[in-house]
């Protein structure tokens, strides 16, 4: 436990504007992916907690000025925002710590961006328009009206997060939210509570963040309070990132009461890389699906190479993925660490003796390092020979694992990348703009990449299409998802 020590997490609760430990007292462990060692501990929240939180989030919307009080936000969120970056650097050790994230990602999205992207919502939240006059087009039903178009918070927000990008993702949930004038319930992943117990620990010291206007729940292994949360009534919006599966469970709960919800889900993006392409050039960039250990929803698990030029790029990636630097999260020179448990690890193995078995050719990888006794690594891997019916082209491994598909032409290739459940990213590579922008705009994908351009911006809309999920976050509409519409008439004149 020395080690918890060093990196001092936050083991309690945030509800109603207090620090507390759960009403049972109960707590559980945290466990280090990369050494599986206990390094902590944190409180373990239970349906009482959930409705003391629920209940304390709809009395702050219900009854104070937060919704309404846009002054009030905005000074909240500069003090949310200037309280996470004092704590930055402690912060970042606890997630390497609980997820095993490499440390040099912290600097960038996992943690450093994601905080300085509150300047975002702070300014749309200072300019955005939310009331309106439209034109008067006359009306059937009546005389001439001025009509008032007014956008007003939603309610309150249950946000429930993963484990593979935990600061990035409840962050990009609950400041829009809070942006908007939403109450919100925040409910970690399970495997990495202290990338949320911290932003409750800054709360606690926000003076004009009014109680229960942000409540922080973590939950151990095998609880239901994802269930509660989402069934309950007093919900307004769900905002939830995970697998297609359990978001298809949190749509379910919602329907019994029409909860407006936003899905975040699952992925298996393509990577087209067209005849013309350099691809001593380009094919460097299909390592990326090993960083942070393939754990990642928008990463390109599929690789598109035109027949013609296929032996010339598994001749290019067979090395590249042999030496991709790996181990070690606190090495600053590490893309990639372990997986987030034994039990994902398991899953990965698992899809990786499917894909031999289903006749793909293993070209790399594809087992448990020799030199990592401790951890849940496993190896980057290469698959080459890949039919997209097989089960590694179709289903979402969120492992280290690259699928290297042929095709035959462009019109093949727009096919093959749109033949999957999923839609939520992918890129292409081509000497030809047109060609790659052809291809861009054919692909059934919420975002693409184009020529090396990176799609994720604060200010960009991210979601999928299909089962990818629905909604979208970040960008003017990932806040106005927050937001309701009412239309106000009054007569002309008035």
């Amino acid at each position: 436990m020395e080690n918890s020590k060093k990196i001092n997490p936050e083991e309690l609760l945030f509800i109603n504007g207090k620090l507390t430990p759960s009403v049972s007292g109960e707590t559980y462990d945290v466990i280090n992916p990369a050494t599986e060692e206990v390094v902590g501990k944190v409180a373990a929240a239970d349906a009482t907690d959930a409705d003391l939180a629920l209940t304390a989030a709809r009395r702050c919307f219900d009854e104070t000025d937060w919704a309404t009080d846009t002054a009030k936000r905005a000074r909240a969120l500069v003090q949310l925002r200037d309280g996470l970056l004092v704590v930055a650097d402690e912060w970042r050790h606890q997630l390497v710590a609980e997820s095993g994230v490499p440390l040099a990602f912290t600097y960038g999205p996992m943690l450093n961006s994601s905080v300085a992207d509150i300047d975002y919502s702070l300014a749309l939240l200072n300019n955005y328009k939310f009331e309106e006059e439209i034109e008067d087009l006359g009306s059937p039903m009546g005389g001439p009206a001025r009509r008032i178009i007014r956008k007003e918070a939603a309610g309150v927000v249950v946000a429930i997060t993963p484990w593979n990008a935990p600061v990035q993702t409840n962050l990009q949930k609950i400041i829009p939210a809070l942006a908007a004038g939403c109450t919100v319930v925040l409910k970690a992943a399970n495997n990495t509570p202290w990338a949320a117990t911290m932003i409750g620990r800054v709360a606690s010291q926000c003076p004009d963040l009014p109680a229960g206007a942000l409540n922080v729940l973590t939950s151990g292994p095998g609880g239901n309070i994802g269930s509660i949360l989402t069934s309950d009534p007093r919900v307004d919006v769900i905002s939830f990132t995970g697998s297609t599966t359990t978001g298809s469970r949190v749509m379910e709960n919602a329907a019994k009461t029409i909860k407006k919800t936003l899905l975040e889900l699952g992925g298996k993006s393509a990577m087209v890389v067209l005849d013309d392409a350099d691809f001593a050039q380009v094919l460097p960039a299909a390592g990326f699906v090993c960083s942070n250990a393939g754990q990642g929803c928008v990463l390109n698990t599929r690789l598109l190479i035109p027949r013609s030029r296929y032996d010339e790029a598994i001749a290019i990636l067979e090395p590249i993925y042999r030496n991709i630097p790996y181990g070690d999260p606190n090495d600053m020179n590490n893309v990639m660490g372990p997986m987030i448990s034994a039990a994902q690890r398991k899953n990965v193995l698992n899809y990786i003796e499917k894909g031999k078995a289903e006749g793909a050719r293993l070209v790399v990888g594809g087992g448990i390092p020799k030199d990592r006794t401790k951890g849940f690594y496993v190896e980057p891997t290469l698959f080459a020979d890949v039919d997209n019916k097989m089960s590694i082209a179709q289903e979402e491994i969120f492992g280290p694992v690259l699928s290297v598909i042929p095709f035959d032409d462009d019109e093949d290739a727009i096919r093959i990348a749109n033949d999957s459940i999923y839609g939520l990213s992918g890129s292409v590579l081509s000497a030809s703009f047109e060609r790659a922008m052809n291809v861009a705009r054919r692909v059934r994908t919420g975002t693409m990449n184009v020529n090396g351009a990176f799609f994720f911006s604060a200010n960009a809309p991210f979601g999928g299409y299909k089962q990818s999920g629905i909604g979208r976050e970040n960008g003017v509409a990932g806040f106005e998802e927050y937001l309701e519409i009412k239309t106000i008439a009054i007569p002309a004149g008035q």
